[in-house]
């Protein structure tokens, strides 16, 4: 049998200070009573909210219904219906609206509460106080705390959702920050597989070039055919540590070999021409030509131009040594076309040549990545026996991305991360919107209920306190006087609304009864003078209690 739950000690303690309040507004309220019932007035209404305060954490709208109740039991009072339970109500109310987000429930709440006041005043038949006191008090109490209370848990949240946003920035540092290493690390792989890999091979055919020069002992030549072993062994441990520092990308990733990063490129004055160079000095078969005027290229995309070149060179020396490479490059207006064919090995003629899709390598891949970024295309394709590299890479290069992907394997970091800090902006920019509105509402709901019911209630009070005749001149008034004489002493209109065993009060045959108010309280049902009239002169005049006894 599950155990239930106990609530938390700040809890209870918040709640039995809470109850310890209401709890002395009650027993001030009932002390001050000339006659109030120890059960109805006292005990009851504490054993009320001793259930309704921490009611008010799982099921607030029933709490303020709860309390409600008990100011339904103050209208049923003969004596007044103002008692203690509107304050208890006025902080269930405001708990109602820290507690409870939405907006239609709380509403049908204060909705049914108006509803069961106004129909107990009907049911009642309760004197006009008691309606001004439904109408006007009990409104006050139940509509502003409601909206203290929303707009309380509004600045709540926006304090809640500003330290959200900046726990979301500080993640996000940390994720720029990592995006940033494994950045370098896929560059310094790009790095040592485009211009070392480049170097190595072009030493392994030099040395295969010397190792047929007929000048060579059998002592020489084996040692270069070892030399070039240990290079090609080399090459190849090149390519496992380039595989681990630059891992594989998911489809549709880019690079992370950037075309803007400043180690991948020809360094210093190195230019295309300098390239071909080296690579005719180590024996590469280059044939080059250049169509067009050369245009000042930006650097992005010089260097793309430079990596189309030396990766092709590298695959040519390393899959069809010995062939002839055609290097083609033309210059347009907006544009410039690189292309790199290089005929099959004489030795190797029916070798199948290295496919496209870089499973040979990652050179290949990483080339057609960092063309793509620069806005351009790559096509790479079996031609006439050999192989073929084109590119097309535009003179304009793209805005570069400041991030980029990170490799498979750790966390994906995308667009939507890297919009993280946006969405907790716009989520925190909707909380001050909320938190706005609140405030709007807080200020205007009591202007427009006070627009709705103090035309009412006004109406109400100055009929109750222009009807007012004080004890010292109700003393001076005598039967048998006119009413010219009696003008100066009575108030300009009598009270319209005396209660039914008032109207019910025998009266002298013919004659015309009026009633007044011995006092100026609103929301205490005072004796009544009544005064009757035959024609014009005063009959009778005599006191009528506040209720029948």
């Amino acid at each position: 049998m599950p155990r239930p739950r106990i609530p938390p000690a700040r809890s209870l303690l918040v709640d039995g200070a809470l109850w310890a309040v209401l709890a002395a507004a009650t027993g001030y309220g009932f002390r001050d009573a000339s006659e109030a019932s120890p059960v109805a007035d006292l005990l009851l209404p504490l054993a009320v909210l001793a259930v309704a305060v921490p009611l008010s954490r799982a099921r607030p709208g029933a709490a303020v219904l709860l309390v409600n109740g008990l100011c339904v039991l103050g209208l049923a009072d003969a004596a007044t219906p103002a008692n203690a339970q509107a304050l208890s109500l006025a902080a269930v109310s405001c708990l109602l609206g820290v507690r409870v987000a939405q907006v239609r429930g709380p509403l049908l709440v204060l909705a049914a509460c108006l509803a069961i006041d106004v129909t107990a005043c009907a049911v009642l038949r309760v004197p006009p106080v008691w309606w001004f006191y439904a109408l006007a008090v009990l409104p006050t109490v139940l509509l502003p705390p409601w909206l203290a209370g929303r707009h309380w848990r509004g600045r709540r949240e926006l304090v809640r959702e500003g330290w959200r946003l900046a726990r979301s920035l500080e993640e996000r540092q940390h994720l720029v920050a990592e995006r940033a290493r494994l950045t370098e690390r896929a560059d310094i792989a790009a790095d040592m597989h485009d211009s070392l890999g480049h170097a190595l091979s072009l030493v392994a055919l030099r040395a295969g070039a010397l190792e047929l020069s007929p000048d060579l002992t059998d002592r020489d030549r084996a040692d270069l055919a070892e030399l070039r072993g240990t290079i090609a062994d080399a090459v190849e441990h090149l390519r496992e540590t380039v595989a681990l520092l630059h891992e594989p990308r998911g489809p549709g990733a880019q690079a992370g070999t950037g075309a803007g990063s400043g180690a991948d490129g020809p360094t210093g004055k190195d230019t295309v021409e300098d390239l071909l160079g080296r690579a005719v000095a180590s024996g590469v078969p280059v044939r080059w030509e250049r169509q067009g005027a050369v245009p000042a290229l930006p650097p992005l995309v010089e260097r793309g131009m430079y990596r189309v070149v030396q990766e092709a060179l590298t695959n040519a020396v390393k899959h069809a040594p010995g062939g002839a490479v055609t290097v083609a490059i033309d210059h347009r207006a907006d544009r410039t076309r690189v292309s790199v064919v290089n005929a099959p090995a004489p030795a190797r003629a029916g070798a199948a040549a290295p496919r496209a899709d870089g499973t040979r390598g990652r050179g290949l891949t990483g080339l057609r990545e960092r063309v793509t970024m620069l806005g351009g295309t790559l096509r790479a394709d079996p031609h006439q026996g050999g192989f073929r590299v084109t590119a097309v890479l535009p003179h304009q290069a793209p805005p570069r991305r400041t991030a980029r992907p990170a490799p498979s394997g750790t966390p994906a970091y995308g667009d939507a991360d890297l919009d993280s800090a946006p969405q907790a902006a716009e989520r925190l920019a909707a909380v001050r919107r909320a938190a706005r509105r609140r405030s709007l509402a807080a200020f205007a709901a009591p202007v427009a209920a006070a627009a709705f019911f103090a035309p009412a209630a006004l109406y109400l009070a100055w009929q109750l306190t222009t009807g007012v005749l004080p004890p010292s001149r109700f003393d001076q008034v005598r039967p048998g006087q006119s009413r010219a004489a009696l003008t100066p002493l009575l108030p300009a209109r009598p009270f319209p609304y005396p209660p039914d065993h008032a109207r019910a009060a025998p009266r002298p045959p013919g004659s015309r009864c009026e009633f007044y108010r011995s006092g100026r309280d609103l929301l205490a049902e005072v004796d009544l003078y009544r005064l009757c009239w035959s024609g014009d002169t005063l009959v009778t005049k005599e006191t009528v209690a506040a209720y029948a006894r």
